[in-house]
C-alpha cells in the first residue's frame, strides 16, 4: 500500500493545516500548487514556503489560466468585496443564496482533477485538501456532498480505479472544524502560520487587507483560538491579536 498523498497546497492556512494532517498520518507529501491567474498571487510564494517547511517529497507548480473565463473577483477585473458581515459560526448549511463574487467557477473541480492525475501517475491513492464547510465564504464546492461525488468520480474515471490498482480517497480533515479549531489543531501539529497567506486583495508589498472575507475569517479564527495572528495587515484599524 502506497504511503504517498497528494496535497493541494494553496499557501493558505487551511491547506497548510491539511498538509500537516497528512504528514501526521504518516504520508509522504506530494504537493500541487496551481497558478490559475489568481489576483492574490502572494499565495504562490506562501505555498513554496509551506512546502519547504513541511518537507514535501515533490512540489509541482502548474499553470491553468482561468482568467480566460473570468467570472470571479479573483480572476477578473471585479472588485473584491470588503467588510461583508460574516455568517455566524457553526452554520454548515446548504449553499447560501448570495454566493460571493470571489467564487471561482468550478475551481475545486478543476484542482481536484489535476490532483487526481498527479496522484494516479505517482501511485498515490490519497488526496488531501483544506476545504471547510463550517467557517467559509459560501462556496458550493466546499461541501461534503461535492467531495463524496468527486471521490466516486475518481474511482470511475481512472485506469487505476477501474483496474482495482488504487482506491482513491479524498480527505478533507478540516471539513467540519471552525477556523479557530483549525488554527489550534495546526499549532499542535507545529504549523508556522507566519508562512501562510490568506488575503484575496493584498497590498503591493504583500500585506493582507484585513477586510475581505478571507481576512475576516482568518482574524476571527485567531481570536477564537486565543493567539495572535503572525502576519502583517495593511489595515491597522483591526488588531491582529485577539
Amino acid at each position: 500500500m502506497s504511503n504517498k498523498a497528494v496535497v493541494l497546497l494553496s499557501g493558505g492556512l487551511d491547506s497548510a493545516t491539511a498538509a500537516a494532517e497528512a504528514r501526521h498520518a504518516g504520508f509522504d507529501l506530494y504537493a500541487l500548487t496551481v497558478d490559475y491567474g489568481q489576483r492574490h498571487r502572494w499565495e504562490l510564494a506562501a505555498a513554496r514556503r509551506v512546502a519547504e517547511f513541511l518537507g514535501v517529497q515533490r512540489h509541482v507548480f502548474l499553470n491553468v489560466d482561468l482568467t480566460v473565463f473570468g467570472g470571479s473577483a479573483l480572476t477578473d477585473r471585479l472588485p473584491v468585496p470588503k467588510d461583508r458581515p460574516l455568517a455566524p459560526e457553526r452554520t454548515a448549511a446548504p449553499v447560501p443564496p448570495d454566493i460571493p463574487i470571489t467564487y471561482v467557477p468550478a475551481r475545486n473541480t478543476i484542482l481536484l482533477s489535476l490532483a487526481l492525475a498527479y496522484a494516479e501517475t505517482e501511485g498515490a491513492g490519497d488526496i488531501f485538501l483544506g476545504v471547510n464547510a463550517v467557517d467559509y465564504s459560501g462556496y458550493p464546492d466546499c461541501r461534503p456532498e461535492f467531495l463524496k461525488a468527486f471521490q466516486e468520480l475518481a474511482n470511475l474515471a481512472t485506469k487505476a480505479g477501474v483496474e482495482g490498482m488504487t482506491a482513491f480517497r479524498v480527505h478533507a480533515p478540516l471539513l467540519r472544524l471552525s477556523k479557530g479549531e483549525i488554527i489550534r489543531r495546526g499549532l499542535a501539529l507545529g504549523v508556522d502560520y507566519a508562512l501562510t497567506h490568506s488575503c484575496y486583495d493584498p497590498s503591493p508589498d504583500g500585506r493582507s487587507c484585513g477586510r475581505c472575507d478571507a481576512c475576516q475569517l482568518r482574524r476571527r479564527g485567531f481570536a477564537e483560538a486565543g493567539v495572535a495572528d503572525p502576519i502583517p495587515y495593511a489595515d491597522d484599524a483591526a488588531p491582529n491579536a485577539p
